[in-house]
């Protein structure tokens, strides 16, 4: 159970890094033309700006998760950590656990958001917001995923809740 949790994590952890690198060098690349066009180097563009917004969404879509695991996102930790015994171990699987809960509930709601978007256009770009709409959708099953396995290895006993950093973050 702990190597078929560790391969799942590791394999979400590789997909939503590629992710959020793609979706950063997608900003990069928009920024740079934009830039080019506003100094008169090359003709101005109108889909710059519009493309780096829906990155910026797809990035966070990705980035969400790793935020979840790395301990990047909004935490209270200065409470919970202060409690004694076991109570903060448990209160890191209830947020997990809640965590999990809510990202799955909104995963339909967030499937007909996208469904909308196929009968709208960005105006810039001339695609179908569909492409744009499912940013939401991704962020949710991802961040639900990564709360759940992080629920998972609590309950197995591999996994103590807390933050885990990358070892070149260390």
């Amino acid at each position: 159970m702990k190597r078929l949790i560790s391969l799942a994590t590791q394999v979400l952890v590789t997909l939503a890094r590629i992710g959020t690198g793609a979706a950063f060098l997608v900003i990069i690349a928009a920024v740079v033309v934009q830039l080019l066009g506003r100094s008169g180097v090359i003709p101005t563009v109108i889909w710059t700006e519009e493309l780096t917004r829906f990155a910026l969404l797809w990035l966070t879509a990705f980035g969400a998760g790793l935020g979840l695991r790395s301990g990047a996102l909004v935490n209270v930790d200065l409470v919970s950590e202060a409690l004694p015994g076991r109570l903060p171990w448990l209160l890191r699987l209830f947020a997990a656990a809640v965590t999990a809960g809510f990202a799955f509930v909104l995963i339909s709601p967030a499937a007909f958001f996208t469904k909308i978007g196929a009968r709208q256009t960005a105006p810039a770009l001339g695609i179908h917001m569909n492409w744009v709409h499912a940013a939401a959708l991704v962020a949710l099953l991802v961040l639900g995923i990564f709360a759940l396995l992080r629920v998972i290895g609590m309950l197995a006993g591999n996994d103590d809740g807390l933050p885990h950093n990358a070892p070149e973050e260390l």
